[in-house]
């Protein structure tokens, strides 16, 4: 046990392990910090002795002390250039044996039951006396090492119980219990951590390989959604092309039917000014032979007047300028009845994409699979949890459970300790009479009700029978046998609760399944009658 420990500093004080502050040389040459040496003396006062603390050299009166300057200006250039490395820091044990100033602790000793620094620590090396104790690594808490009742070492482990004890308790209140040394029980321990490992291992493997399943997902859904995108925006493309195509060829169409409808009404226009000038020259010629007082003129021009042809006053020459865009307006109606399609059909592939679809296989389920732990603390009585807090059985004997505002005391029910709120999925098997896997959120008014009996607990409940589905007091019968596996998914954002039955081959069945919105994490839960037993496991 014997090791080397650092020396002291020449320029500390042998009672503060300090660096000297205002020091003071004795007759016999040893220097302390003033304050040290004085309080010492203070203590062998009221025996009228006064000796040097290190060489035990005697004075017949007090000694005049005054300070050495030379070594103070020493040990403050070491206190300046080389700080103390075993200063106690944050999370550090101090030294129980320090007085003047604390320092660092480097090792417990389990038979002292306190720790030491490394000056302190010095006799445990060197003197016989100590030979027999234990030194550990520095403890924060020597306490928690002691019997709280006898004050004793804790060096007994009681398996009845389940604590460590001391010697004093082994024949106390842990009379004719199963008991053990500490290191017998350590070394039991020990060995449940290869099968412990072992399990870390097959679970980081699988986990492994569902972190590379669904990297590979991932990168085949972000081919896909790279693929979607590109013939969207070529559909879009398209789309627009073929209208601005069809834009274009209106605008030419009206233009060309606009172009022949004006040259038409050009041409009535002139045709009808000549026509208006004709006849207002013929009226000039009516008026002018109505004033002459030559009636022979009169009589000879007048039958000539009677034989000209006139004008053609009818309608029939005009031309209904509107009627020609008519096809117009029926190409934009039929343009405008396909765009509405398009547009439909653009929404319907919104919301399937939208649409966030469920795993299919048992694969696809295991991507979302979920560690989930059973809460002692919400634990029924004659409820009994095993395997890492994995299993629930029914048990006769009542368990010595603490209380607890969460427990449940009128039905055989538990929670998990874990609140789920996105895409989860777990697996359980199960074997008995009835057993009741559920989910629910976590309330006071919850404790007292059963699972599948509020509006805020979904129950499928298994049996022998069949299985039967509850939700706020309303019972619907399944039609699907089950298996002693069932599998449950949860997406909680779209309101998605599924129950499975799953094959020992891996094919799913679904059992039951919910769609709701949900408020609030939900919490795996399971209720077990006598002589039954429900175990979460990881799904293969």
């Amino acid at each position: 046990m014997a090791q080397s420990c650092k020396e002291p500093h020449p320029l500390s004080c042998s009672i503060c392990l300090d660096i000297l502050k205002s020091p003071v040389t004795l007759h016999c040459g040893h220097s302390y910090c003033m304050d040290c040496v004085n309080g010492y003396w203070d203590l062998e006062d009221c025996r009228g002795v006064y000796s040097c603390p290190q060489c035990r050299h005697t004075f017949r009166t007090r000694p005049v002390l005054n300070k050495n300057t030379v070594l103070a200006d020493l040990a403050g250039e070491m206190s300046v250039a080389s700080p103390d490395r075993h200063e106690v820091g944050p999370g550090d044990v101090e030294c129980d044996f320090c007085t003047v100033r604390k320092l660092k602790a480097v090792k417990s000793c389990l038979v002292c039951l306190a720790s030491y620094c490394a000056t302190h620590l010095q006799p445990h090396y060197e003197s016989a006396a100590f030979k027999r104790h234990k030194l550990v690594e520095v403890s924060a808490s020597m306490q928690d090492k002691i019997c709280p009742k006898h004050d004793k070492l804790l060096e007994v482990y009681c398996r009845s119980d389940g604590q460590c004890i001391c010697l004093l308790c082994v024949m106390d209140e842990h009379k004719g219990h199963e008991t053990v040394s500490a290191a017998a029980e350590r070394k039991e321990k020990q060995k449940q951590f290869g099968k412990k490992k072992q399990r870390y291992q097959q679970g980081t493997q699988a986990k492994e390989k569902q972190l590379r399943q669904l990297r590979q997902k991932v990168k085949e859904l972000r081919g896909s959604g790279d693929t979607a995108v590109d013939q969207n925006e070529k559909a879009y493309a398209e789309i627009v092309l073929m209208a601005d195509k069809r834009r274009c060829a209106v605008n030419e169409l009206i233009r060309v039917q606009e172009k022949a409808a004006v040259s038409r009404a050009e041409a009535l226009m002139d045709r009808l000014e000549r026509e208006i000038s004709e006849m207002r020259k013929a009226e000039d010629e009516l008026k002018q032979l109505s004033l002459t007082e030559d009636h022979i003129h009169f009589l000879q021009s007048c039958q000539s007047i009677f034989d000209s042809p006139e004008s053609d006053v009818s309608s029939d020459d005009n031309i209904d300028l509107h009627g020609s865009f008519d096809f117009v307006t029926k190409a934009i109606s039929d343009l405008r009845g396909k765009m509405e399609n398009i547009a439909k059909a653009i929404a319907e592939l919104s919301e399937e994409i939208q649409a966030d679809p469920d795993p299919k296989t048992r694969q696809e389920f295991s991507l979302y699979s979920c560690q989930l732990r059973l809460d002692r603390n919400t634990a029924f009585e004659n409820i009994l949890l095993s395997e890492e807090n994995s299993k629930v059985t029914w048990v006769r004997k009542a368990q010595m459970y603490p209380d607890h505002p969460e427990r449940f005391t009128d039905y055989e029910q538990v929670l998990c300790s874990e609140g789920l709120t996105g895409v989860c999925y777990w697996e359980v098997e199960w074997q008995g009479p009835r057993v009741e896997v559920a989910v629910c959120y976590k309330g006071a008014e919850l404790v007292k009700s059963a699972f599948g009996f509020t509006d805020q607990s979904w129950c499928l409940s298994l049996s022998k029978s069949g299985c039967t589905f509850w939700h706020d007091s309303v019972k619907v019968k399944t039609s699907v046998p089950c298996s002693s596996t069932v599998g449950v998914y949860l997406n909680h954002k779209a309101g998605r609760l599924s129950f499975y039955s799953v094959s020992s081959s891996g094919q799913m069945m679904l059992l039951h399944g919910v769609q709701t919105g949900f408020s609030q994490p939900l919490y795996p839960g399971f209720t077990v009658s006598k002589g039954s037993w429900v175990r979460i496991v990881t799904p293969k």
